[in-house]
Parts: structure tokens; sequence; C-alpha cells
């Protein structure tokens, strides 16, 4: 068993369940191992790699492993695709696991599990990794909403850092009767209702359900003509997040270019806090997913069909 630093903070992904599971956890590994709880902070991505890592000793989940994270007493949870190696920071690291699974095997080794854990991980787990073939898959997407739709602190308030309290928490309820009513009305809107960003980018504007799995359905649907699709959310700051999602590893790609981040088929990025709404995002990422326009191209090509203008210059 490897020993582990005492964090002075607990930092972890604010946009999903995953990250919520895997930062309580870890709080409470904490708890158990030092008698002291580190305070918690989540972040989404573009707000995270412009924290400040003045700590001496942290742990880190579900936030991709970089460079700057290499630190000594530092440990990282997280299954994202990194290429940074770890030479000075504790890594554990496991692209098919969810962060919340991986945190959850670190608590069991040192005595901390309960069946309702075990449950919570289980759906945390399908749900972050998507296994659409898993027999609680919808379920699963349930709990994830939760996150989506009350938000990581207003939930984390709510059930008082207790994991527990959210198996069979009467919000699933809710969050089954939405799945149930607004998902085929939601689909069937939004999928007349896709605009074009680039060529292999489509904006799906929604109104009603669960976004993902509209996003998702249009996809293995084939529905549009563009391989990658994104979604556009407005928290109650102002800030634009913009998710996208594919099925040939795609998304991060596009994420990568607007300083974001994910997994290959599900990932998302902070638009700069300039973009306000909407139609201001949508027109800043068609400046910035497009090509510019081949003019180095094009100058070089008069240049062959007039040799003349070129021996001139």
């Amino acid at each position: 068993m490897v020993e582990l630093p005492q964090p002075e903070v607990i930092c972890t992904h604010e946009s999903d369940l995953d990250g919520l599971v895997s930062g309580l956890l870890l709080q409470r590994l904490a708890v158990t191992l030092f008698g002291v709880e580190p305070r918690l902070e989540a972040f989404h991505n573009h707000n995270w790699r412009q924290r400040a890592l003045s700590e001496k000793s942290a742990w880190i989940c579900d936030l991709t492993f970089e460079p700057r994270l290499d630190r000594p007493n530092w440990l990282v949870i997280d299954h994202h695709i990194t290429e940074t190696k770890a030479r000075r920071a504790q890594l554990i690291h496991d692209t098919t696991k969810s962060a919340s699974l991986l945190c959850y095997e670190l608590c069991q080794e040192r005595g901390l599990k309960s069946p309702a854990l075990d449950r919570l991980v289980y759906l945390s787990n399908v749900a972050d990794l998507y296994l659409e073939d898993n027999p609680d898959f919808s379920l699963a997407i349930d709990y994830a909403s939760l996150v989506k739709i009350y938000g990581f602190w207003n939930l984390q308030e709510l059930i008082g850092g207790q994991l527990e309290k959210l198996i069979d928490h009467p919000l699933l309820e809710v969050m089954a009767v939405k799945s149930r009513v607004e998902n085929p009305l939601g689909y069937a809107w939004s999928k007349d209702h896709v605009t074009e960003i680039s060529p292999e980018i489509g904006f799906v504007d929604t109104v009603v359900g669960n976004t993902n799995w509209i996003v998702h359905r249009l996809l293995e649907a084939n529905s549009t003509k563009f391989p990658v699709l994104l979604t556009l959310f407005r928290k109650g700051n102002g800030t634009m997040i913009v998710s996208l999602r594919s099925r040939d590893g795609r998304a991060i790609q596009i994420a990568e270019k607007l300083m974001g981040g994910g997994h290959p088929n599900a990932a998302g990025a902070t638009l700069p806090k300039s973009v306000q709404d909407v139609p201001s995002a949508v027109h800043y990422l068609r400046q910035q997913l497009n090509p510019p326009p081949p003019v180095l191209e094009e100058v070089k090509s008069l240049e062959s069909a007039f040799p003349d203008l070129a021996a001139s210059k």
C-alpha cells in the first residue's frame, strides 16, 4: 500500500457527477488518514488552468495530468488521456475507469467502503464512461443529471457532503420524469435545429431534455452530417461553457483548440468572459474553428499562372 501525502487542498472537476463523487471520497479519505478535513475546490477546465498552484501538497482528481501537476507531495488520480509522465508526483491513472472508481479503490484499500458507496460509484462509472450497453445506463444518466441540473455546490450542500444520501434521492424522481417526457420532445426539436460551425462541427440548439442524451442519439442515428456536435450552456455568472461530442475521437481535438479538455468523444471548454450569450458564442466558435482562407496558396497559384508577375517582385 502506497503512503499518501497529507493534502492542503483537494481539487476536482466541477461539471459532473464523477468530479463530485471523486472529490468527496478523497475528502473523506483524508479525514480518515490524517484527522483533518482539507478544503475542497472544484473547477471547470479553463478556470483550473488559470489557478495558481501554491500548495506544497495537494490531491487532484478528475482533472487531466499535465506537466505543472508533476510536483513532489502531489497525488493525481485521473482517467483522461495524457502524454505527461509522472516523475515527482504520485499518479494513479487508468483510462478504462472513471475517476470516482479510481478514488473509491483507493478508499477501499484503507477500509472505507459500504454497499451505498459501491452502488453510487458503480453508477457514476457507467455514466461517466457512457456505457450505453449497461442495463443500468438510463438510471446512471439520471444520477449524472443531478449535477448538470442542480449544480455541483448546490448538490454538495443539499446532501451535506454525505454521498450515501444520493442513493434513491427524491430528486431522482424528477430526473426520471424529465427523461421520459422531455427527451423525445427535445430530440425531435433539436434534430431540426443544428447549425453549422465548420464543415465538421454542428451546434445543436436545445430547448428541453437531457442535452447529452439528445446529442448522443443524434450522433448514433447519423441524424446530421457533422461528425462533431456541440452544445452551449450559460452559467449563472454569464460564463459560456461548450460541450463537444463525437464518435471517432475528434471531440477532444476540438476542445484542445479552445483550451479545454476531456475524453476523446466527450470534451468541453470554457469560452472567454467577453462571450456572454449564444449568438456571440456561435460567432466566436466560427472564428476559432474555421481555418483561415488560404491567401498564401492563392498568391503562389497566381505566381505560377503569371510568371512575369513573380519576376517583377
